[in-house]
């Protein structure tokens, strides 16, 4: 077989990657922090408030660079979903994920300079960044300024919404940051993905990947 060696993760969107990544590790911890005040293995609530508003700002910043990022240069075209044959390669992907990688088969996609991500991996990313990522963002400045929300929305407290938009949007969030981890580990070998993403280079020796 002949190895590939394609340059996909340009320096910015490695930084971001990074940066992002510890962030979000900040976030979960000062946010359990003060959802879990006075559990002794924790952060301090008044510890916990600071780093986590400090942390959520500079998430919201990476995020905008992300989107911005993605609008001026290339690396938005992996985001561009080709609805022509989405479904017949779902299942394909979707039965590789639940059966075919326990057993060896071939990877259906293979990894190119057109597109880097499989569909599953597509729509998972556009889902997380595009959707669960904003409702993050805006539930937190709200707040942030919890101040100057209405006492109710549709008669419903607002804070409560907020709250609990915030919360589940998180936890959602943190899930897709679990299974993230473990698609990582499915390259050719566990490291394959994380090397690619520290050095800007996928390499391998076959002609397909996940």
């Amino acid at each position: 077989m002949t190895a590939i060696a394609l340059y996909l993760y340009p320096r910015w969107l490695r930084l971001w990657h990074w940066l992002s990544a510890l962030l979000f590790l900040v976030l979960i911890v000062s946010g359990a922090s003060m959802h879990f005040a006075g559990t002794p293995w924790l952060l301090g609530f008044k510890v916990a408030v600071p780093v986590h508003n400090t942390a959520g700002i500079l998430l919201t910043l990476g995020w905008i660079g992300f989107v911005v990022g993605n609008l001026v240069s290339d690396n938005g075209r992996h985001y561009r979903v080709r609805l022509r044959g989405l479904v017949g390669r779902l299942i394909a992907q979707v039965r590789y994920y639940g059966y075919g990688i326990f057993h060896g088969a071939p990877h259906p996609f293979a990894v190119s300079d057109a597109m880097k991500f499989n569909v599953l991996q597509q729509l998972s990313y556009l889902g997380a960044m595009y959707l669960l990522m904003p409702l993050l963002i805006l539930s937190g400045w709200a707040f942030l300024f919890a101040a100057y929300l209405p006492e109710t929305l549709f008669g419903i407290g607002a804070l409560w919404i907020v709250a609990m938009t915030h919360l589940t949007v998180a936890y959602g969030l943190a899930l897709f940051v679990l299974v993230h981890v473990y698609v990582i580990t499915t390259g050719e070998t566990p490291l394959t993905n994380p090397r690619a993403m520290l050095t800007g280079w996928h390499r391998e020796s076959g002609t397909h990947a996940p």
